[in-house]
Parts: structure tokens; sequence; C-alpha cells
């Protein structure tokens, strides 16, 4: 059985040496909050995933989802983990206190959220969904709805689920069929059918309420006509208690590849009561709060799952026998030396560690800035804090996820014939890695938004935001010999993605071709890039604290810092080389030589 143990000293680092947790205490919301409640919280965390989550991750994947006319059952004990998660105040973390929350950062609730992950991704999605329809609610929608629905959704008794994809359309939600009749009492009747529905039905809370997009009958077509709405399963009276059964059912439930404990749900809405959120046709707008949100997760998912996956294979690298050393016998003791003593097995572990911990770093410092934006009270900085965080959240989305699915293909090889074997659990998480490529919009539309939306808006003030600060950071440090070997690539591999940017902009206005051909590399080259800047940070940090205790951890930041500009910053250089050769080669062969149609 797979081994799981959450990396508290790893997110103390981040959070309190590298991000600095005076940036949260500066924060009014937050100028109460302690180092010791943080990690009390993390504990406590860590705790619940290690011993409820973890526990059911291999055989809730064993035994799947199970759906008989309309109604289904998650597996064998996720009721009562979810009943613990819900007791242990768990959905309330980071949420608004007006309704219930404990109004705690961003920050905590994600590195809980990684935990989570890492233990058991298929629970994580029912809990996950919630806090981004949680999100979309207390943003966009009435008091009234908010005074309705929230504190159950905070309580964590009532879930959410978000409503887009249907059998005909995807990423174009602007063919969408799905209709809203209005009503004369305001409401609306929805009906249509929607796929892909994570935890569409299931059998953890009292309430499921679904954010369903649609369009009303006089709505022009496209995207502009869409608005969305909240579809509760059971209708709730005025006392809050719940009514009648609203006509939105189960057909049936997806047979999936991986994350198997999660149910994906085929949707039908067949005239069920619905209520506005927002303000007519504003839909996709008032929607892409809660899909941002859900970004945000999904990358963190990415993050929890190579993290169980690097764990198991390090554990099995230190245990494994398997030949002599290449450079002599290292164990005289055992019949063979362990994995770990070979190089390309290193090599293996070392990636994984300098992207785990790298993309750890990247969340802290991103939800940071979300903390500053939602709470901050200087509207400069709420306004810089939200432009990073929308020109990083394409990149965490897609970079985090594909390296997930990387790092578990890693540690399988690591196994070897093991890892493809069902008992051992490597394989499981490579199947669970997979699906965060593609949900909340694959990742290669997650390179179009970067390219396409984030480079150009506001004239190019989101990319100021990364560039500034990178910048100044590199000038402030170029000549200081203890940082040099570390700053000097990042400022090489800075100026190659400056100049990508440059050619994508300039190309891209003529051709958008251009900009669509580069888009996956660009986004690629930007994520190593962001990655280095805050190793720099991290090395800086190390650097001061050696001599003073704990030698052996900050002596590890240092080697896999050094690593990563050595063995895996060089990336940046073929990237920035295949962007820099256009479009031409991608777009100049007429379709039909691709192949025949069968």
């Amino acid at each position: 059985m797979p081994v799981y143990t959450a990396p508290l000293r790893d997110m103390s680092f981040v959070l309190k040496e590298v991000i600095g947790i005076d940036k949260l205490t500066a924060i009014k919301n937050y100028q109460d909050l302690s180092e010791d409640l943080i990690e009390a919280v993390l504990a406590e965390g860590a705790r619940f995933a290690e011993n409820v989550l973890h526990p059911l991750n291999q055989s809730g994947d064993k035994e799947g989802c199970h759906w008989e006319n309309g109604t289904v059952r998650t597996p064998k004990g996720f009721k009562e983990a979810y009943a613990d998660y819900v007791a242990g105040g768990w959905p309330s973390l980071n949420c608004d206190p007006e309704f219930g929350g404990q109004g705690l950062p961003n920050v905590i609730a994600l590195f809980f959220e990684e935990m989570i992950c890492s233990s058991n991704i298929s629970f994580g999605l029912y809990p996950g969904l919630t806090r981004g329809a949680y999100e979309m609610l207390h943003n966009h929608g009435s008091e009234e709805l908010k005074k309705k629905y929230l504190p159950k959704m905070v309580e964590g008794t009532w879930s959410g689920t978000m409503c887009l994809t249907e059998p005909h359309c995807g990423t174009d939600l602007g063919l969408l069929r799905t209709k809203a009749e209005p009503q004369s009492d305001g409401t609306y009747k929805l009906t249509g059918t929607k796929i892909f529905i994570s935890s569409g039905e299931q059998d953890l809370t009292e309430n499921i309420l679904h954010f369903v997009i649609a369009r009303t009958p006089e709505a022009v077509p496209g995207i502009k006509g869409i608005s969305l709405f909240l579809v509760p399963k059971f209708m709730v009276s005025e006392d809050g208690s719940l009514g009648a059964r609203n006509p939105v059912t189960c057909a049936s439930i997806e047979h999936k590849m991986g994350i198997k404990g999660s149910a994906t749900c085929v949707m039908n809405f067949d005239g069920a009561t619905g209520y506005l959120v927002g303000e007519l046709y504003q839909g996709i707008q008032n929607m892409f709060t809660m899909m941002n949100a859900e970004r945000l997760g999904v990358g963190v998912q990415g993050l929890g799952v190579a993290e169980i996956a690097w764990q198991n294979g390090l554990k099995y690298a230190r245990e494994r026998l398997q030949g002599r050393s290449l450079t002599g016998v290292k164990h005289l003791d055992k019949m063979a030396d362990p994995l770990i003593c070979h190089p390309d097995i290193r090599r293996s572990l070392f990636t994984m560690k300098s992207l785990i911990e790298g993309n750890r770093m990247l969340v802290a410092w991103i939800s940071l800035n979300l903390d500053m934006f939602e709470h901050g009270a200087n509207p400069q900085e709420k306004e810089e804090s939200h432009d990073l965080v929308q020109l990083m959240t394409p990149i965490i989305k897609a970079f985090m996820t594909d390296t997930s699915s990387e790092i578990a293909n890693m540690a399988m090889q690591i196994y070897g014939g093991h890892g493809y074997i069902q008992e051992w659990g490597m394989e499981q998480f490579v199947r669970d890695a997979r699906i965060t490529q593609i949900y909340e919009g694959a990742n290669g539309i997650q390179a179009l938004d970067l390219v396409g939306r984030k480079l150009s808006a506001h004239a190019g003030r989101l990319l100021r935001r990364f560039f500034h600060p990178v910048q100044t950071f590199i000038e402030e440090h170029a000549e200081n010999e203890t940082v040099k070997e570390f700053v000097e690539p990042l400022a090489k591999a800075f100026g190659r993605l400056q100049q990508a940017t440059i050619a994508i902009a300039q190309k891209g206005m003529s051709n958008p071709d251009e900009a669509g051909a580069a888009a996956t590399d660009y986004l690629r080259l930007f994520a190593l890039v962001t990655l280095t800047y805050l190793w720099c940070r991290a090395v800086m940090v190390a650097q001061r604290k050696i001599g003073q205790g704990e030698d052996d951890f900050y002596g590890a930041k240092i080697h896999t810092a050094r690593f990563f500009m050595h063995k895996i910053l060089p990336q940046t250089s073929s990237l920035f080389a295949t962007i820099m050769t256009g479009s031409k080669p991608v777009m100049v062969m007429d379709e039909k030589l691709f192949g025949p149609v069968n």
C-alpha cells in the first residue's frame, strides 16, 4: 500500500520563510494570525488526510461509485469521512465569517487542499467544487440568495456543482442549448442536459446546488446570450428546511480512467426551478469566478498527486536493491545497492523534488496575492495583486498539472514492473493525475488564454506585475557572489521570456496562428522562469539559515535549486527556439495530408 506523510516542514518553510507570514498579518483581516494557529490547523489537516482519507484512496478507486435509478452511492467509507470533514469545520476554512466561515487565508486552505488531493483526490472533488460554487455565489448572488444558501454551503451540509458542458459543446459554450424559461414569480424553468458534472449526484450532502449556464428565449446567439442560474436538488422553504425534489436527475455516471471514487454525472434538467445569479446575459463572466477558483484548485490537485507519487517513488528507490553503483559498492552490508545510488534514478528524483517544491512556492505566492486582492486596503496593491493572480492562473493550472502527470510517470518508472501493478498503488496516481490536464479547461486552452488574453490585457499591465519585480530582483542581486550562480541563469532565462513575449505579441497581431502555435511552449517557458525566480528566493533564505540548525534541510534546498538551474532550466533554450520558428511548420500542411479518414 502506498504511504503518505503531509509535507508540513516544507509548507512551513514556504509560508514562513520564503513568502513571509508578515505579508499576511499586514492584511487587516489577518492581523491576529499567529504561527501557532497556522501550524495547529495544518497539523490537524495532516492528521485528517493521513489517517482518514488516505486509507480510503485505493479501496475507493477499486470500488468506484454506484449508480442506480438516478441515485449515486459513493465508495465505502466516503460518507463517514465526509461527516468527519464537516464535523472538523474544514469546509469553512477561508469562508466569510458573515456566513459562518473561519475567515482564514487562502494559502492555508490551499495547503490543506493539497493534502486532501495527495491522500484522496477523488474525495477532494466533492468539497472542491463546493468551494468554487461558494466563491461565485458570494461574489455575484443577490443578498437573498446568499443568506438562503451560503451558510449551508459553508457548513458543508449542502454542496455545489458547475454545470457547463453539454454533449455537443465543451470549450465553445456559445453553442449550448439548455433553456431557461422565465416564470411569473421571478424564477426560471430550466430544460437541457449537462455532461461531465463532477459530484452532480452523491450521498454525502443533504442538498446539491447546481450552478447552470443556460439561454433565455430572447437571448442573442453565442456567449453574450448566456445567463447563470442556481438550481437546487431539493427546493428550500422560507424557514430553510428542504422541500420537494426539483426535476433535476442523474441519468448516468461515467466509467473513467481515474478518479473513480468521484461521481462524474450526466444531468438532466426537466423544467427544473432555477434562480438567476447576477444579471441576465452575464453568465459567462459570473461563471468565470468559479472557473478561475477551480483552475487554481486543479493546479493544487496536480501538486497533491505529484507529492504522493514522489514520496512513494523515493521510498521505493531507497528500499529496492538493484545492481551496484557505477562508481563502486555503496552498501557493503547488502547484496546490491539501492536504486537511489544510480544516476538516472537520482535524476528522476531530483526532477520530481525540484518541480514539486517550486510549484508549492508558486501556490503560496499567488494565494498570498489572492488574499491581498480580496482583503487588502490599498487600492493600488489590490489591483496589482489581482493582476498577478489573473496572469498566473492559467500557468498554475496547466504547468502544475502537466508536471503532475510527468512526475507520476517518473515515479512509476522507478518502480519498474511493480509500478504497473495495481496492488502497489502507483498506477492509480498516473491515472488520477491525467484528468487534471483536461478538465476546467484543457491545458491547451490555458495556454491560449495566456497568450490571447493575459498578454494583451490592459495594454500589457498584467505582464508588468511579474516582469517588473523579477527584473528588480535580478538587478539587486546581480553582483551578489553568494547567489550569482543562481541569479545569472535566471537573468538569461528571463531574457528569453522577454524576447519570446515581444515576438508573440508582434507576430500575433498580423497572424493569430503565430500566437496559437507558440502558446503551449510559451506557457511552459513562463512557468520555468517563474519557478527559477522562486528558487532564487528560497536559496537566499537557505543560505542565511545554514549553521543555525537543520543544515540538512536547508542544504537540500540549495542542492535542489542547483539541480533545477543546471538540469531543468536549460529547457528554456529549446522552448525559446521552438517559439521563434513561428507557425508555418504547424499550419502549412493541408489538413487532408495528415492521413486518410477511416
